[in-house]
């Protein structure tokens, strides 16, 4: 599908749905210094052919401006002539949307995300064992566990992209950069807001669990 195809109603849908998970997460404190990225598909979905809307990168997300989101392909690429830039990490996006057609992803940078991703680094995941808020990815088993994958953060971002390919895993729809931040995916921008919000709570469980494990 061309982008010139897609209706004028289903971009400004999503540039609004942008706007109030911006406006949420940014009276959170998820976005310290300009940090952070938020995107929502448009259109319809082939892994070789899409496009969506992100944050235009450098832009202070505690504030609304006309400059705050642009469109781009499935190579991260405008979709339409503008002066913006994507987020830097615009590819990271790409490749998510391309393996798993979600509708939205959102990524935030928080001290808990922070400090779990670098004390498990060795391990390569999160581990989460029977927390209720598991249920908010989905996954109504009866004291599931699951593994968070953990991703190595390099400057360069296309050297990012090939290890988020190795390491995504069905049913768990979000991913972290060590010392960096999560990216949580869903079918649409209220699926994806649930699940960042599962992974924030559940980050901050098993940070104050580790605590006390040491205080025994």
């Amino acid at each position: 599908m061309t982008f010139n195809h897609i209706s004028t109603e289903e971009k400004q849908r999503a540039l609004s749905e942008l706007r109030s998970a911006k406006e949420l997460f940014a009276s959170r404190g998820w976005f310290p210094g300009t940090s952070g990225n938020l995107s929502v598909r448009v259109g319809d979905f082939d892994a070789n052919d899409f496009h969506f809307a992100i944050t235009a990168s450098g832009k202070d997300k505690t504030v609304h401006t006309p400059e705050d989101y642009l469109f781009v392909d499935r190579e991260g690429k405008p979709s339409e002539p503008t002066k913006l830039k994507p987020s830097a990490e615009t590819l990271i996006h790409c490749e998510i949307y391309r393996l798993t057609g979600a509708g939205a992803i959102f990524h935030v940078h928080t001290v808990f995300n922070n400090v779990i991703s670098e004390h498990f680094w060795n391990r390569g995941s999160v581990p989460v064992d029977g927390v209720e808020l598991i249920k908010g990815l989905g996954n109504w088993e009866e004291e599931a566990q699951i593994e968070i994958p953990i991703v190595p953060n390099y400057a360069d971002i296309p050297r990012i992209v090939p290890e988020v390919t190795a390491k995504l895993q069905a049913g768990i729809p979000g991913i972290i950069l060590r010392k960096h931040g999560i990216y949580a995916w869903g079918a649409n921008a209220f699926e994806a807001k649930r699940h960042l919000e599962a992974f924030e709570f559940i980050f901050e469980y098993v940070y104050r669990l580790e605590l006390l494990k040491q205080g025994r």
